[in-house]
């Protein structure tokens, strides 16, 4: 027990997380309504819906990546509907052995959801989206085309791109990829996806940064001395790629006449940051900013702040708590 606790704190949990959930900011918590959100000035009933599950992860740890997809969903002019009150998608329980309670959350949410789709059929939901892989594995098996009829499971990053969005600005932050175990891009390759949504042609080309995190859901809490051994080297390559995309940004400092030696003075005051797609994988990553120096970051939250602006989190929450939320009952 005490070498599991040394590894389990070891590295310490990300922290500054939002102190509400995303459901608590927009008062949408009663499990009894089905709540619609959608800009009234750029949307109809007829407009485009999607269903989006948000999960444990976006919705309850790290709400900010919750945010940040309802955020750009509304930019693009959908309809985002969200489950009645908050819902696991039963893969941590399936994932440590508890197979009867994973089959009666599956079987349960199952249920809610044809409810769902009988009182807002008049929506004709045609797009199922995800932002987290984990749940997109377990949707899957749900039989959302019985659901929904004629409906498709996607990511959040892979509809966004479908839409056309993308950076439109230099950031001044020079980016690596962590791709999840569990990835959520099924549609498309994800240094694609990537790279199109953070315009490499102004931000420069993402590389894919290689090995597990050594989070991956519960493998981090039910062997924490296995999971410090692929972290050591996860930690390895994160320090690789640091001190590679250092090297590139001194080396794209433009020189005087004279053809002088790059000097750390002339370092630019870039950041850097590792974007990833997945909750718990955000959560692996920000072990590793004390030796690394490297953020870790949700593509859709660097793209809302960027996009969006500095401030873009209260200022969606207060434009759809001023009319942009309908609340159906179940």
């Amino acid at each position: 027990m005490r070498e599991q606790v040394l590894h389990f704190v070891n590295r310490k949990l990300p922290g500054n997380l939002p102190k509400k959930t995303a459901r608590a900011l927009l008062d949408i918590e009663d499990a009894r309504y089905v709540p619609i959100i959608r800009n009234p000035h750029s949307t109809h009933v007829d407009s485009e819906a999607v269903f989006y599950f948000p999960g444990c992860g976006s919705e309850r740890l790290f709400s900010q990546v919750g945010l940040a997809t309802q955020a750009l969903l509304w930019e693009v002019g959908v309809q985002t509907v969200l489950p009645p009150g908050y819902l696991c998608c039963g893969y941590p329980q399936k994932g440590s052995g508890q197979f009867d309670k994973a089959d009666k959350i599956i079987t349960d949410n199952r249920v809610l959801f044809h409810r769902v789709a009988n009182t807002l059929n008049y929506l004709d939901i045609r797009t199922v989206v995800v932002s987290c892989g984990t749940c997109f594995d377990q949707l899957q098996s749900y039989a959302f085309h019985d659901i929904f009829p004629g409906c498709r499971i996607i990511d959040i990053h892979e509809f966004l791109m479908e839409k056309g969005m993308k950076l439109e600005h230099a950031t001044g932050v020079r980016y690596t990829y962590h791709d999840p175990c569990h990835s959520p891009m099924k549609q498309y390759q994800p240094l694609k996806v990537v790279n199109q949504l953070m315009n490499e042609s102004i931000n420069g080309s993402i590389e894919r940064n290689d090995r597990c995190c050594g989070e991956s859901g519960t493998f981090a809490v039910t062997r924490p001395e296995i999971a410090t051994q692929v972290r050591f080297r996860k930690e390895q390559e994160l320090l690789k790629a640091a001190e590679a995309m250092r090297k590139s940004a001194i080396n794209n400092v433009v020189k005087p006449a004279e053809n002088l030696a790059v000097t750390s003075a002339d370092k630019p005051a870039e950041k850097i940051k590792v974007l990833t797609s997945c909750p718990s994988c955000l959560q692996g990553l920000n072990r590793y900013e004390d030796v690394t120096g490297m953020q870790a970051d949700y593509i859709v939250v660097e793209m809302a702040q960027h996009l969006l602006g500095a401030q873009w989190l209260p200022e969606y929450v207060a434009k759809a708590n001023q009319g942009g939320i309908e609340r159906v009952l179940l």
